[in-house]
C-alpha cells in the first residue's frame, strides 16, 4: 500500500465519522485523528521497511530449484556470455558455411569414353557440354555484419567460374553487398557467376547432371565489376558495369559490358525475370580483339504441387564472330543465334522426381558460332564435316555458309536419399542437322551422339 492510498483512507474514515464528531467535544474528535495519524505513521513504517529489505536469495526453493541447481544455471549463464563473447571476437557470428561434393561417372559415345569424372581440369579440356560443371566441389562461405553488409565467398577447385575463364584459380564467387540507406538498396562489387536463365549451376539446385544447351553455349561465365541491387516489393533488380569473363581486360581494351538481371515473383508459385549484357567483349573466333556483344533472354517458371515447369528464351549476336568469313572479301561476319529451353519435372512420391529438358538453338547464319565457340566437333558447332585430311588433318567442311542447328533432349531422375544426399540419373541425346560430332573411334561425323550420367550430390 502506498502513501498516497494511505492518504484516501484517511480521508474516508475521517467522512465516516464526521457525523459522530459533531455530538463530541472537541476534544474527544482530537483523540480520534491523533490515533487515526499514528495508526497512518505505522503502516507507512512498514511499507518503507518491506520495500527496503533485500530481495530473496536465489538458493531459497521460490523459484522450485535447489541451490545446486541455481549454481549449475549460473555456470552455464556465464559459459554462453563467454562463447558468445569469443564467437563476436573471431568474426563467428552472422557466419555461414556450407558446401556440396557431386562425383559422376559420364558415358560419352562419340569421345568413346565411360568412367568417373570429379574435378577435372577444365583449363586442360576446355568447357564442353560433356563436363562444364559436372564432377565438381564447392566450400561456401557467407557472413553478414550487424550493419547488413554481406561478404561472400565460394571455392571450387577447377570447377569455378575463375577456372571456367581461364585463370585456373580456385574461386568460383567473391562479391560483396553494402546496404545504401535501407536493407533493400544495395551496391555490389566483385566476381559473380553469371545470373541469366532458369537454370542454376550448383547441383544442388539443377534437376538434372548436364545442363542445357543456352546454358553451356549462349550465356556468359562471370561478370568482375561493380553495380546494385534493389529490391522493390516482388521487383529484384540488380545490374553491373564489369568485365564479362576476365578479371582483368586486356591492354588496349577499356569498355566494360552492361550486364543486368530483372526478377518477379507474381505470386506463391510462378513469377519471370529476364536479364542482357551489351558491351564488348572478347572474341575467341576473330581474334584477341574485343568486340560488340548483345544478349537478350526471359524466363519463366511455374511450381507447385508435384510439378515444375520453367521455360527460356534466348537471343544472342556477337560483330566478327561467325565461323566463316565474307566468301568475297574475307572480312569477318556477325555471329547470330536464337535459342529455347523447356524443362517439366514431375514428382511420383516425396523423394523420385522424374525430369524432361528439351532444348534448340538455331544457329545457321554465317557458317554458325555461338558465345565464344567457333566450329567445334565435339559440342556440335558449325557447317557440316565431310571428313579429315589425310596428311594435315584438317577438318574438311561442306557448305561453310550454313551452320548446323542443334538440339537436345534430356530425361532422368532424381531421388532424395536423405535431406543432405541425392541421387541422379540422366540419358542425353543430342543431335544437330547435319554431320558435326566426330566419333573419335573411327574418324567419322554424325548427326547425333549420345550421353548417359550418373551422380550422387552431398550437402551440408
Amino acid at each position: 500500500m502506498k502513501a498516497p492510498q494511505l492518504a484516501s483512507l484517511t480521508l474516508a474514515l475521517a467522512a465516516a465519522f464526521s457525523g459522530s464528531a459533531q455530538a463530541q467535544s472537541n476534544e474527544d474528535l482530537l483523540k480520534e485523528l491523533r490515533a487515526l495519524r499514528d495508526r497512518v505513521n505505522q503502516l507507512e513504517e512498514r511499507l518503507k521497511a518491506a520495500e527496503s529489505k533485500p530481495a530473496p536469495a536465489p538458493s531459497q526453493a521460490q523459484w522450485g530449484m535447489t541451490p545446486q541447481q541455481v549454481q549449475d544455471f549460473n555456470r552455464i549463464a556465464v559459459k554462453t556470455e563467454a562463447l558468445e563473447d569469443a564467437s563476436e571476437a573471431l568474426g563467428y557470428k552472422q557466419l555461414k558455411i556450407s558446401g556440396y561434393v557431386e562425383p559422376a561417372y559420364i558415358a560419352n559415345r562419340a569421345q568413346n569414353r565411360a568412367g568417373f569424372q570429379f574435378l577435372n581440369n577444365v583449363a586442360s579440356d576446355g568447357y564442353n557440354y560433356d563436363n562444364s560443371y559436372l564432377g565438381t566441389m564447392a566450400l561456401d562461405f557467407l557472413k553478414e555484419t550487424e550493419s547488413g553488409t554481406r561478404w561472400h565467398l565460394t571455392l571450387s577447385p577447377n570447377r569455378g567460374t575463375d577456372s571456367v575463364i581461364g585463370n585456373g584459380g580456385i574461386i568460383h564467387e567473391a562479391t560483396v553487398s553494402i546496404p545504401l540507406g535501407d536493407l533493400q538498396t544495395r551496391f555490389i562489387a566483385g566476381h559473380t557467376p553469371d545470373w541469366s536463365g532458369y537454370e542454376y549451376l550448383p547441383p544442388t539446385q539443377n534437376k538434372l547432371i548436364s545442363h542445357n544447351l543456352l546454358f553451356d553455349f549462349t550465356l556468359p561465365t562471370a561478370y568482375t565489376g561493380a553495380g546494385l541491387e534493389l529490391t522493390r516489393g516482388k521487383w529484384i533488380m540488380k545490374g553491373m558495369l564489369a568485365n564479362m569473363n576476365a578479371s582483368m581486360q586486356s591492354a588496349g581494351e577499356k569498355a566494360p559490358v552492361l550486364a543486368y538481371r530483372v526478377d518477379y515473383a507474381k505470386g506463391e508459385f510462378q513469377g519471370f525475370g529476364f536479364a542482357g549484357v551489351h558491351g564488348k567483349a572478347a572474341n575467341l573466333v576473330g581474334g584477341t580483339k574485343n568486340t560488340a556483344l548483345n544478349l537478350f533472354e526471359a524466363d519463366a517458371y511455374f511450381i507447385r504441387g508435384d510439378w515444375t515447369l520453367q521455360g527460356q528464351l534466348s537471343y544472342g549476336m556477337q560483330k566478327q564472330a561467325a565461323i566463316t568469313p565474307d566468301p568475297d572479301t574475307g572480312e569477318l561476319r556477325t555471329a547470330k543465334w536464337l535459342g529455347l529451353s523447356a524443362l517439366a519435372a514431375y514428382k511420383f512420391t516425396p523423394r523420385l522426381e522424374g525430369v524432361a529438358r528439351l532444348d534448340y538453338i538455331k544457329n545457321n547464319q554465317n557458317g554458325g558460332g555461338l558465345l565464344g565457340y567457333g566450329s567445334d566437333v565435339r559440342n556440335g558447332i558449325g557447317p557440316a564435316v565431310l571428313g579429315r585430311d589425310v596428311d594435315s588433318g584438317e577438318l574438311l567442311y561442306g557448305d561453310t555458309e550454313r551452320g548446323a542447328n542443334r538440339t537436345a533432349l534430356a530425361i532422368g531422375m532424381n531421388y532424395a536419399y536423405d535431406l543432405a544426399t541425392t541421387f541422379k540419373l540422366e540419358y542425353r541425346y543430342d543431335r544437330a542437322n547435319q554431320s558435326v560430332f566426330e566419333f573419335v573411334k573411327d574418324g567419322s561425323f554424325r548427326k547425333s551422339n549420345s550421353l548417359l550420367g550418373a551422380s550422387v550430390v552431398v550437402k551440408f
